[in-house]
């Protein structure tokens, strides 16, 4: 399975920026589709996490309230939304996918087998 993340860039504090995560040769059915981001000098931190089949979606902590991660059966697509973006969500950010995880899993960036290639995202005070 190769997921490739897109939609990166360069903004100004405050602003919005959609994230794409689609996957080659292979459709999502069950899988938890998850964002993780790492920041230099940071260990990876996991951002947000959905269930294909059925919806359900997670997030961490620092994102709850700003993201919102979903998803595109036609499209193949997971998205994260991401608004009143701060300095501190500088990264890259990486979409991976995962099978048979739970809340108390969908966390753990090691319990995903599958990686996109990452896309930075750089927010400007």
């Amino acid at each position: 399975v190769q997921l490739q993340a897109s939609g990166g860039g360069l903004v100004q504090a405050g602003d919005s920026l959609r994230l794409s995560c689609t996957a080659s040769g292979h459709t999502f059915r069950n899988e938890n589709v998850g964002w993780f981001r790492q920041a230099p000098g940071k260990e990876r931190e996991f951002v947000a996490s959905i269930r294909w089949a059925g919806g359900g979606s997670f997030y961490g902590d620092s994102v709850k309230y700003r993201f919102a991660i979903s998803r595109d059966n036609a499209k193949n697509t997971a998205y994260l939304q991401m608004n009143s973006l701060k300095p501190e969500d500088t990264a890259v950010y990486y979409c991976a996918a995962g099978y048979n995880l739970i809340a108390s899993t969908m966390r753990d960036w090691g319990r995903y087998a599958y990686w996109g290639q990452g896309t930075q995202v750089t927010v400007s005070s």
